[in-house]
């Protein structure tokens, strides 16, 4: 290989002396996007991307069975209305997931279809909320990725749009009431409104009167809070309590405020303050018993399921019905109170070191009934019961060989049945999943699954480690057609689950983040380093993959140890972490990372911070940095900032090239667009890690 010729990129001498620390910023001006400079610059490098992306031999073949292994589709666990059932499913060889209805006799009727609003397929299903009575259904919609929401309300019965388009309302929990003449929901206040570095913020919670004017809506709460802060809001089965917890951006931590809505109006609740100024997370949910229990980290750092009375809902009250584990984190709970039992019980998920575990257990006492065996070493979601009562719960299941399938839970038997499976059938690869410990640089222990061919550590292989690290987020099992696409091709796929995220509970995310953060990097690294030294690859065969605080991650990865790495894959990535308040949703996140406007968190994030880490003269990895020009949480001048750095300073023959799409955004995206993108990360590695692609 020979260094490319790369776009020239004016560098300027910016040095500004921030709380007495001197920080270098040469391309400041790569910021500006739509600047005539940026705007060739972008252009060239998408020329310089496109030529090495013809020399990829492989790309044909990763599109073929990426396509292959996604044609399956995928189903969801009902949500249930009645006798209606809501559930998302993507048919065989579709690019977006349908929301259906089925009703009692079975009928099934499609309510929100993306392609049919746009067949470009840019369109996307963020998220949706039926009425309590099932009549009625909010729906939120965003178009090229940007994640803005758009709310509409829809006749389940007729199909015919009753109510919206209503903007601002990304990241919008729907509350309905009772009757479904109108719901609660979080709105951000006008930007005309804001000042223009806002715009982002300041949402309020309001009531919606379906069929009304939006900009008429009465404000019942969030005047007076912080501009971070994001709001949830639910209203009890019966309607009688409304529930609002407010979080300072993405802090593991909320406050609860509760108002009885039969002791005050609907557009002007009475809130009192029940659960707040506590460093924890907590949510009340009223039972069928008139009961609330209180799924919390309050004394909990790995959850617990309390109970308390309506007339003490305080934290004080609070009676633990499921106690903390002591290695396991409680992920999700359900209450089975139907007359085939003996006594109410609750239907228990915990993930032990990622891997869910299922019990059903008594509701006086969380005393264990019977343990669910599960069909491997995966992960439940959507675990969900009747909201009328009964003795089922319903819950997907996955892990990295099944896709997404749907099972019943009956607990008056505890029997589990299939009661879904995905649309198509695909064929995977023969693999071996090995979840092994290793140790960090301070000498903690941490878990790492290693996906790959039966006996594949006879010899050292082309090695992709992926890892995340960072808001209380688990990387659990579940199928994916990359990892299997690179196994089945004679690739090993790690995951490791760093500090930082949620694998361990809130003390292991605690671990990893503000000035912790080091410790995800560490972890990382003794992941590569035991790799290595157990013989599933080499450093000319390893490549480190990684997605927004991932992306932080390898990018801090391969400033901080150019020489361990083949190759990299950093996506939609946070870079320039003393100025990542100032883009995007930013300022959300300073509570996860700390604030370059404090002097000692800024000197965390300087001492990190992948775009002032590099080093001039230095042979860095083979880089591939994506951005998506849709994307409105991590601004792409991070990647472009640093790609241009990595470009000035590279020593060694490897290319660092940047791939951006227009389009889409941060989330999700129609699978032909997965497709694409996957392709060519895939092939980008297998370039460059020596991965013959036969």
């Amino acid at each position: 290989m020979t260094i490319p010729s790369y776009p020239f990129a004016t560098r300027l001498d910016l040095i500004e002396t921030i709380h007495g620390i001197e920080i270098a910023d040469p391309y400041r001006w790569l910021e500006e996007s739509q600047s005539a400079e940026t705007l060739a610059w972008s252009a060239a490098q998408e020329k310089l991307y496109r030529h090495q992306c013809d020399n990829w031999k492989s790309k044909s073949h990763w599109e073929r069975h990426l396509a292959q292994l996604l044609a399956g589709g995928l189903i969801t666990a009902p949500v249930w209305r009645g006798e209606r059932q809501f559930v998302q499913r993507r048919d065989v060889g579709a690019d977006h997931p349908v929301l259906y209805v089925v009703e009692a006799d079975g009928t099934e009727r499609a309510l929100v279809d993306p392609m049919q609003l746009d067949p470009a397929g840019t369109t996307t299903l963020d998220t949706w909320q039926p009425s309590k009575e099932g009549n009625l259904l909010a729906y939120q919609v965003s178009v090229g990725g940007n994640e803005e929401s758009s709310l509409y309300v829809i006749d389940v019965a007729t199909g015919e749009i009753v109510d919206g388009p209503i903007s601002r309302a990304r990241y919008s929990p729907v509350a309905w009431l009772p009757g479904e003449d109108a719901f609660y929901f979080v709105r951000r206040i006008a930007p005309e409104l804001l000042p223009a570095e806002e715009s982002q913020y300041h949402r309020r919670v309001y009531l919606h009167l379906v069929g009304t004017d939006a900009d008429t809506d009465v404000e019942i709460f969030g005047a007076g809070q912080l501009i971070t802060n994001y709001y949830g809001v639910s209203v009890s089965r019966d309607g009688r309590w409304l529930q609002v917890t407010t979080h300072e951006g993405t802090a593991p931590r909320n406050d609860i405020y509760l108002a009885d809505l039969n002791e005050s109006s609907t557009d002007k609740p009475n809130f009192s303050l029940i659960f707040g100024n506590v460093d924890a997370e907590a949510g009340l949910q009223l039972g069928r018993d008139n009961r609330f229990y209180v799924s919390t980290t309050y004394d909990a750092p790995r959850g617990r399921l309390a109970v308390t009375s309506v007339d003490a809902p305080s934290s004080n009250a609070w009676r633990d019905v499921i106690a903390e584990d002591e290695e396991a984190v409680l992920a999700a709970t359900a209450i089975v109170d139907g007359p085939a039992l003996v006594a109410p019980q609750v239907v228990a998920i915990h993930t032990r070191h990622a891997v869910s575990e299922m019990t059903v257990r008594s509701l006086e006492n969380g005393e264990v009934l019977h343990t669910v065996q599960l069909p491997g070493m995966g992960t439940i979601t959507g675990l969900s019961e009747h909201p009328q009562g009964g003795s089922k719960v319903w819950f997907t299941y996955t892990d990295y060989t099944q896709q997404p399938t749907v099972y019943q839970l009956d607990v008056a038997s505890m029997q589990v049945t299939l009661w879904a499976d995905a649309p198509g059938s695909v064929a995977t690869p023969e693999i071996e999943t090995q979840q092994i410990t290793y140790t960090s640089k301070d000498g903690t222990s941490v878990r790492m699954f290693i996906v790959s061919a039966p006996q594949a550590v006879t010899q050292p292989r082309p090695t992709i480690l992926y890892g995340y690290g960072g808001f209380n987020i688990s990387l659990n099992p579940a199928f994916s057609a990359q990892i299997l696409a690179w196994v089945a091709a004679g690739g090993v796929y790690a995951v490791a689950n760093l500090r930082g995220g949620g694998e361990e509970g809130e003390e292991w995310h605690r671990a990893g983040m503000f000035g912790n953060k080091q410790n995800v990097f560490d972890d990382f690294e003794s992941a590569a380093e035991w790799l290595i030294t157990h013989g599933w690859t080499s450093r000319s065969q390893l490549s480190i993959m990684g997605g927004s605080n991932g992306g932080l991650l390898v990018g801090a990865a391969l400033t901080q140890r150019p020489d361990l790495y083949a190759a990299v894959v950093c996506s939609a990535p946070l870079l320039d972490m003393v100025r990542y308040e100032l883009h995007g949703l930013g300022a959300t996140w300073n509570v996860e990372y700390g604030s370059a406007s404090k002097p000692e968190e800024l000197a965390w994030l300087h001492a990190y911070s992948p775009y002032h880490r590099v080093l001039e003269e230095t042979a860095y990895p083979a880089t591939l940095f994506t951005v998506f020009d849709g994307d409105t949480r991590v601004d792409p001048l991070h990647a472009r900032k640093l790609c241009a750095a990595l470009q000035h300073a590279q020593n060694g023959e490897s290319p660092i090239l940047i791939r951006a799409e227009a389009n889409v955004g941060h989330g999700q995206r129609a699978v032909s667009k997965t497709v694409g993108l996957a392709s060519e990360q895939l092939a980008f590695l297998a370039h460059h890690t020596g991965l013959e692609v036969k």
